[in-house]
């Protein structure tokens, strides 16, 4: 083992580095290590090119000798290729030697829950790539096992590798280079052993005490999420409703999706600015105001009691496809709002205020928090934008329209029509190059229906031939998602055809959820106050989960037995699953503090085959993050927080953690260990619900 004072000369060279030099992870050979290890890492990196030039110069040697040979001629080159191999073997010691310490120290490295799964390619990818230098960027592979008796983890990239051998045409047993991976994983902290199964796949199994210390860890410091390079800018584009329309169950998905991947990215650290495109621009605010100025003359000066949004909408749009006066009229007015005439302005902002008020009610009941930003902030940017594509000689003219036809895309943007106004093109554009170049995002995802996809297709296309932003820098992304049906598999729909407002989805949601905990006879054991908390956790919970655990881009059915059912995969089954679990510490008369100081002093045993089940079940937290940051695909959550709770209930119908007096009904006995795992389950489903959107409450 190397002693950190032999790593002392990199620590001085560390400070001699530029003054924006700030990584928060290097990478040799594939193995990624955390900014506390930089100074190793460097000595690692010259490690790792010395021995690339070395074994280069190997090859050249080891060619140039068999040439020799064939030849039977003298080899002057013989003994510098005995010293080059010397050598060679000596740097690759030192090189183990390292990567060992690393790999040792990486878990002591702050209070994040670590991500197994990573953790494990960081071993496995250069161990891979060492076993086959031949191949260019071999397949790195591993997931959890789906046979537990066979290992815990398992890495699959063997027979793919001998996949590419035979692409070259040379035949590998995929078992022999299974072998040879082995054979290059150094001694760590996270594996036990391996084993070799079937054509070539290795079995992983963890060490206990490893894993032991991982829940250790996530009992004292709480669900931490890794560190982050650097904070990035994410901008979120969801809900967007119309204004003077009210909310519909067309919006619902939208706006649940799009709060739980706000609330996942600003657990993850990201900085996120979370955006409300609402539909506040157009030629139906003429009619509008123009219906507004006839109906209230005097809204200058009195508020106009306008009650009902929708039914005022109706009016001034039948009287806009009937009245030819008031047609004209409805444009005149578009035209002196477009102009900003104060009078104007003031009935927009009236009539804007009205569908906000409605809006709130949405998301006070769905705890959404949102920045509204619509159309209109984006009106006076159009204009750059229709310039900037003329000037770089981007638009067409078609029968007096400008049109841009991005690469790879068969249909066109208008960004000004024939009349010369611009359309829905032209404000997404605008919208984009603001997100890139004013508000600097990393990120940008849109959680709109997947119908619009081929829209946001040219959309991006053409933003990135003009060159506003890089795809390998910059993630701009269209979150589609299907409909909302019925249970006639039809779009869901009022009894008369109508939509179905979200409102008064939401108050059936509620009727609902109290008839059930009534018929739970949770009325006769629970307070007024925390029956109502009950009710609406049980009803906007249920309405969520039912959404975000079908894979967004399905449509699905919606069904309030179904998502009411505290049987399977339901957020009512989940909510009274976290209940009971939360309850096993009061049972046993343990308050949070006396759970922290156990955390503190006890150790996690894992002995029971069903503690270890339970034990990596939980750890698995961070991996399920990761893949949803990647595909943002929420239902794996949701997945994942169900089978977590059944194998809890696995392990509490197996395992005692409460012993009481059969008379008496006395605790007689506590197992402090068991007890923790209850604590480490609860706290990453309430981590979890906590990122769905979900509000559990302490008694239902």
């Amino acid at each position: 083992m190397l002693s950190r004072a032999s790593f002392l000369p990199l620590l001085v060279s560390l400070f001699h580095q530029p003054r924006d030099y700030s990584p928060s992870k290097l990478d040799f050979g594939g193995l990624s290590l955390p900014l506390c290890f930089e100074m190793d890492g460097a000595c690692v990196t010259n490690y790792t090119t010395r021995l690339q030039k070395q074994e280069c110069e190997i090859q050249n040697l080891s060619a140039e000798l068999e040439c020799l040979k064939n030849s039977r001629k003298s080899n002057p080159s013989s003994c510098r290729l005995d010293e080059l191999r010397e050598e060679n073997s000596r740097l690759h010691y030192r090189l183990n030697i390292l990567k060992r310490t690393l790999q040792e120290e990486a878990p002591r490295c702050g209070t994040a829950m670590l991500n197994i799964n990573q953790r494990l390619q960081d071993i496995f990818g250069p161990a891979i790539r060492a076993a086959c230098p031949e191949l260019d960027s071999p397949p790195l592979s591993v997931t959890p096992n789906q046979q537990p008796k066979f290992g815990d983890y398992q890495c699959n990239s063997a027979m793919a590798m001998t996949q590419m051998f035979k692409a070259k045409g040379m035949k590998v047993n995929p078992r022999d280079i299974a072998e040879k991976i082995i054979q290059n994983i150094p001694e760590n902290e996270l594996i036990q052993k391996m084993e070799i199964a079937g054509p070539g796949f290795i079995n992983i199994h963890l060490k206990r005490l490893f894993v032991s210390k991982l829940l250790s860890n996530l009992l004292v410091n709480g669900v931490q999420p890794p560190p982050l390079a650097y904070r990035k800018r994410v901008v979120l584009d969801f809900s967007s409703p119309n204004i003077a329309k009210e909310m519909h169950v067309g919006h619902l998905r939208s706006t649940i999706i799009g709060e739980s991947m706000c609330r996942l990215f600003e657990f993850l650290g990201y900085d996120v600015l979370r955006l409300n495109h609402v539909g506040d621009w157009g030629t139906q605010f003429g009619m509008l105001i123009a219906h507004l100025q006839d109906k209230f003359p005097n809204y200058l000066i009195v508020s106009p009691p306008i009650g009902d949004l929708q039914a005022f909408y109706k009016e001034s749009k039948k009287r806009f496809d009937e009245d030819e006066g008031f047609k004209k009229r409805a444009y005149q007015c578009v035209v002196r709002l477009q102009s900003k005439e104060s009078d104007f302005l003031k009935a927009w902002n009236l009539i804007c205020d009205v569908s906000r008020k409605e809006f709130q009610k949405v998301y006070d009941c769905l705890d959404v928090k949102i920045i509204e930003r619509g159309e209109s902030f984006y009106q006076d940017l159009m204009m750059g934008v229709v310039k900037e594509f003329e000037h770089k000689g981007l638009t067409q003219l078609d029968e007096g329209r400008k049109i841009v036809f991005a690469p790879g895309q068969s249909i066109p943007l208008t960004i000004v029509k024939s009349d010369g106004g611009y359309t829905y093109d032209t404000s997404d554009l605008a919208a984009l190059r603001q997100r890139i170049f004013d508000e600097k995002a990393d990120i940008i995802i849109y959680v709109v229906d997947s119908g619009q996809g081929t829209h946001f297709q040219v959309v991006f296309a053409a933003a990135r031939m003009i060159g506003w932003y890089d795809p390998q820098v910059t993630r701009v992304e269209h979150a589609g998602f299907g409909v909302v049906l019925g249970e006639d598999k039809k779009k869901f729909k009022t009894r008369s055809g109508d939509t179905v407002r979200l409102m008064d989805l939401l108050d059936e949601g509620l009727k609902r959820s109290m008839d059930k905990l009534k018929e739970k006879e949770r009325d006769k054991v629970l307070t007024a106050e925390e029956l109502t908390k009950a009710q609406r956790s049980v009803a906007f919970g249920c309405i969520k989960y039912a959404d975000l655990s079908h894979n967004r881009i399905n449509d699905y059915v919606f069904s309030f037995d179904k998502m009411l059912d505290d049987r399977g995969n339901t957020a009512a089954y989940l909510l009274y699953a976290l209940t009971r679990i939360r309850s096993i510490a009061r049972l046993a008369n343990l308050d949070a503090a006396a759970l922290k100081k156990a955390a503190e002093t006890t150790d996690v045993l894992l002995d029971h085959e069903k503690e270890w089940k339970l034990g990596k079940c939980i750890l698995r937290f961070p991996e399920i993050l990761q893949k949803i940051l990647d595909d943002l695909l929420l239902h794996t959550l949701c997945d994942y927080l169900y089978e977590l709770a059944t194998t809890f209930t696995e392990f509490y119908d197996n395992c005692y953690c409460v012993e009481k007096d059969r008379q008496t009904g006395e605790v007689v006995k506590v197992n402090m260990c068991r007890m923790l795992l209850c604590e480490a389950t609860a706290t990453v489903m309430a981590k979890g619900f906590d990122i769905l959107g979900i509000n559990p409450v302490q008694k239902m």
